[in-house]
């Protein structure tokens, strides 16, 4: 018999876009493991507890490698190039090692006067009066300057990066990912090229170099990778902790009478609306038992980071947004050798971000009915489409 896709667990008219948590909470209460249909995908056993999330992420035995999935016939699992989110050790340890090291606390120091001064500019942008969309005006080109301004991709090409590496993680069709891995895959090769025949000082061009030790396939994968994990997580951070500090007036009055809490703001946003929905497939190398569910080999696995944020054998009164929370051990940002490399600079966008915003515009609201918002969900991620606010109330 075929798995329930989510949609199907749902109760008769909830919208799972706007609110999967009820849906991830039931499925709480009966056990940490379950059988679902990924929509375009296959059926995988998804994870839902917190325990049983990081047991998952760190059992050598589930392996991020599509080569592993009983039902691999070809690499065509790869969106553009292989990359660290599709490896496993010790390719995946020799990937990560020659990025890490931009990632550093000292080097993401170093970026945050860079990433101020573009939150700056774009604030001043911002009506006094009137409304505004969040996401198009603030959250999403801040992030995208960050990543582009560091790897070394030119301001010309930065939209229709957005829009190819938008429609890769949340698919309008079948047909229009398709152009857009192959319209991103030539874009990326011709860049790569240019790097490395004209090398510069970004991240990009150090990749490329002849000494990094990467192949053709590798150095799109990592380009692909670090261009769309360095922006599409960001911006549904920055616009979703907003979204969720509007619908909380106490909690925004009281990060208005105290702007220290930013960062608190944003990791309770982490663990209460995880940008990163869930976790790339993984598939079990060999049978395991995972919580008390067996897990026959070649199966795929899935966690769904979101659920298990959100347990509240873990997070006492989970639906509860609070900045005061202080909330350990969320994974957010994953767990394991595949938790995000990007998490320091992902934080430090956020953080800027929302303290500069929220210390700019203290007459900042919903403009319209938040229930109408459009959220937009794949496999991985969720994020809003836009976020009208209104100014000067």
């Amino acid at each position: 018999m075929t798995a329930p896709t989510l949609k199907q667990l749902a109760p008769g008219g909830h919208d799972l876009a706007t609110d999967p948590y009820p849906v991830y909470a039931a499925l709480r209460t009966k056990g940490p493991v379950h059988r679902v249909l990924v929509p375009g995908s296959g059926e995988c056993w998804l994870v839902v507890t917190r325990d049983a999330a990081r047991a998952a992420l760190t059992d050598p035995r589930l392996r991020n490698d599509i080569r592993y999935s009983s039902s691999w016939q070809t690499d065509g699992g790869h969106a553009v190039g292989r990359n660290m989110l599709q490896s496993d050790p010790p390719e995946h340890t020799r990937l990560r090692r020659l990025v890490s090291g931009h990632f550093t606390p000292g080097r993401i120091a170093a970026l945050r006067p860079g990433i101020e001064e573009v939150a700056a500019e774009l604030l001043t942008a911002l009506p006094r009066q009137g409304t505004a969309d969040l996401v198009s005006r603030y959250a999403l080109p801040l992030p995208v300057a960050v990543i582009c301004d560091l790897l070394g991709v030119p301001a010309a090409d930065r939209a229709v990066f957005h829009t190819w590496s938008n429609e890769l993680v949340m698919p309008t069709s079948p047909e229009a990912a398709a152009t857009a891995s192959a319209e991103l895959t030539a874009c990326l090769t011709h860049l790569t090229t240019r790097k490395a025949t004209a090398p510069d000082d970004t991240l990009l061009s150090d990749l490329a170099a002849a000494g990094s030790g990467l192949g053709t396939e590798e150095l799109l994968g990592m380009a692909f990778l670090l261009l769309v994990a360095g922006h599409e997580t960001t911006v549904d951070l920055i616009s979703g902790t907003v979204h969720a500090l509007l619908a909380h007036p106490a909690q925004l009055a009281l990060l208005h009478s105290d702007l220290s809490l930013t960062s608190a703001a944003v990791e309770e946003s982490l663990r209460y609306n995880s940008p990163v929905h869930a976790t790339a497939f993984r598939f079990a190398a060999e049978p395991l038992d995972l919580a008390g569910t067996h897990i026959a080999a070649g199966d795929a696995v899935q966690v769904s980071l979101a659920a298990a944020s959100r347990d509240p054998l873990h997070f006492p009164d989970p639906d509860r947004f609070d900045l005061t929370r202080r909330p350990q051990g969320h994974l957010g940002f994953g767990h394991g050798l595949h938790h995000c490399l990007g998490a320091p600079l992902a934080r430090a966008e956020a953080t800027i971000a929302l303290r500069l915003l929220i210390g700019d515009c203290r007459g900042m609201a919903f403009a319209g009915d938040p229930a109408g918002l459009t959220w937009r969900s794949g496999t991985l991620l969720r994020g809003l489409a836009e976020l009208p606010v209104s100014f000067g109330q």
